[in-house]
């Protein structure tokens, strides 16, 4: 008799082949140069950069982490996170995708986003380009980390496998494609997983409201939990000693609910300003066919976003319903979208719905990957330290790169504890803070300069890091999120730092007045294109 986990695992198998197959099918075209390798050549259209850019942004993080804190405290934790992340999503298409467009075409026809830093400030030692891949080599690698630390979980979750095997064996899959396609095969990827995440997250939303007798039965049950359907409280788990939650009389025990002011409900609406950083959605704005179409991108990714979000509190609500004892860890907890499937769905479709959660890591891990090894490729090696180097060196700089995060990332997963949440609003609040106010200012603001600009990504790391470990435990108000008061200090040192230091000379004050002008950035990219092909054949015939 064929068991339920051989349907379960032929699912996903078939999924992987497909995902490796789309690697190999791209990588002829990927490795024509780094611009096709790191940027598409500029060619993707609408769909795909919406999706992709949703897919590679959200990771694991939707389907496990955000489930997972709304099953262990309810509604408000994740309630104004994903507020703050739905609108951080909007903003961000509506007020930097078009200008990025057109401004890295503009600055030199930048392909990464510290070259486009570099660029746009005319630094021509390239400080500013290195500072800025440095940041995303350190925060990626934590970022690639809790990934695979959601793959480990999938498995050992799904079969009772060893989560440290499992974990290695997803992350060499993600790896392997990463390596062979290239941007490319990231991005049609990022969009084949950004529909099956959110295939995903209805079926089991639906199927888990329909499992406790509808949505009135469900409101019901939650409502006997203190503070936990309330937006302005948080429900507050008994521990025992060794941090878990107590049963008794099979009953999950909870305490009197922690009141959620107004600063906590900032903190965690301050989630969206990273968006204005994240180097995995922002180069999708760099590679998309023509900022015309844009608007269609955003109206995509954002219905996306809100629906996903959406389904992903409301599954880890009702969850709770569902199953009231079966997590007594918030990182047990982050199982409860796998373990629902498990049970309402038949075999092969649990498969397929499941593989949702490695497709969303594997989207997420896949961007990282690329982006930081088009950092160190392209922004340290050729435009640092070796100047003269060709694609091929630089290709093989970014794949040895890759090998690296790949070992690092493995390494920061090997804590089967870890909790995804946590470790993802580190890297995330990172990224934010270091390039989030430095990319408004560099379009919005012509005075901006490169030394604000280097002011601004090390004052915004630096808070970050010594808010997180080292004020941030002392409560009150100090337990804000790191991202809000690292994204003011350094947004006041891009400004003040600016205008302490000489302005930009006239060149850099040109295109930046004049960057917006050309409606049709398409044709640039063509004689661009058509530039690459014709030095290619020179090149060739010498």
């Amino acid at each position: 008799m064929v068991t339920k986990d051989f349907w379960v695992l032929l699912a996903m198998v078939i999924y992987f082949v497909a995902m490796l197959t789309i690697g190999f099918i791209y990588s002829k075209r990927s490795n024509s140069s780094t611009r096709q390798y790191f940027a598409g050549g500029r060619g993707v259209g609408p769909w795909l950069t919406a999706l992709s850019a949703e897919a590679s942004d959200m990771s694991g993080w939707l389907l496990m982490g955000l489930p997972g804190v709304a099953y262990f405290t309810g509604a408000a934790d994740p309630l104004w996170t994903a507020l703050g992340l739905a609108l951080g999503t909007y903003l961000n298409w509506k007020l930097v995708a078009r200008r990025l467009r057109r401004y890295s075409v503009v600055a030199g026809d930048a392909i990464t986003i510290p070259d486009f830093f570099s660029k746009r400030f005319h630094d021509k030692r390239n400080i500013v380009s290195t500072i800025a891949a440095l940041i995303i080599l350190v925060f990626f690698c934590v970022y690639v980390g809790s990934c695979f630390v959601t793959v480990g979980k999938l498995f050992s979750t799904l079969f009772g496998w060893d989560y440290h095997l499992t974990m290695v064996i997803g992350a060499a899959i993600v790896f392997a494609y990463t390596v062979i396609g290239g941007y490319l095969s990231v991005v049609v990827t990022d969009f084949i997983q950004g529909l099956l995440m959110f295939f995903a997250l209805a079926v089991v939303f639906i199927g888990s409201v329909a499992s406790v007798g509808g949505v009135d039965n469900t409101v019901a049950f939650l409502k006997g939990i203190p503070g936990f359907l309330d937006g302005t409280q948080m429900a507050t788990p008994i521990l025992n000693d060794a941090g878990e939650q107590i049963i008794k009389a099979g009953q999950a025990m909870f305490g009197a609910p922690t009141e959620y002011g107004v600063i906590t409900m900032i903190s965690m609406l301050a989630w969206g300003l990273g968006y204005f950083g994240m180097p995995q959605v922002l180069v999708r704005f760099l590679s998309i066919r023509s900022s015309e179409e844009i608007k269609k991108s955003r109206i995509i990714a954002t219905t996306w976003c809100v629906v996903s979000l959406a389904c992903g509190v409301c599954i880890g609500l009702v969850g709770r319903a569902m199953m009231p004892t079966q997590f007594v860890t918030q990182s047990a907890a982050e199982n409860i979208f796998i373990v629902v499937s498990q049970a309402l769905l038949p075999s092969f479709m649990c498969g397929i719905v499941v593989s949702g959660i490695f497709a969303a890591s594997m989207s997420s891990s896949s961007s990282y990957l690329i982006i930081g090894a088009s950092a160190v490729g392209e922004n340290i090696f050729r435009g640092l330290l070796y100047r003269k180097a060709t694609d091929r060196q630089v290709m093989m700089v970014a794949r040895i790169t890759l090998l690296v995060m790949f070992i690092f990332g493995i390494v920061v997963a090997f804590d089967q504890n870890s909790s995804i949440f946590q470790v993802v609003s580190y890297a995330w609040a990172g990224l934010g803070a270091s390039f989030g106010p430095l990319m408004l200012c560099s379009l919005y603001w012509r005075r901006t300069n490169k030394f604000g600009a280097i002011a601004g990504m090390l004052s915004g790391t630096a808070t970050v890091l010594i808010w997180h470990n080292f004020i941030k435990p002392l409560g009150g108000v100090f337990a804000i999120y790191e991202l809000l008061p690292a994204f003011i200090i350094s947004l006041l040192f891009i400004v003040v730092v600016s205008l302490l230091t000489p302005a930009p000379d006239a060149e850099v004050l040109h295109e930046f007045d004049h960057y917006l002008d050309d409606p049709d950035d398409r044709k640039v990219d063509d004689d661009l294109v058509a530039a690459e092909i014709a030095s290619g054949e020179k090149r060739a015939k010498i």
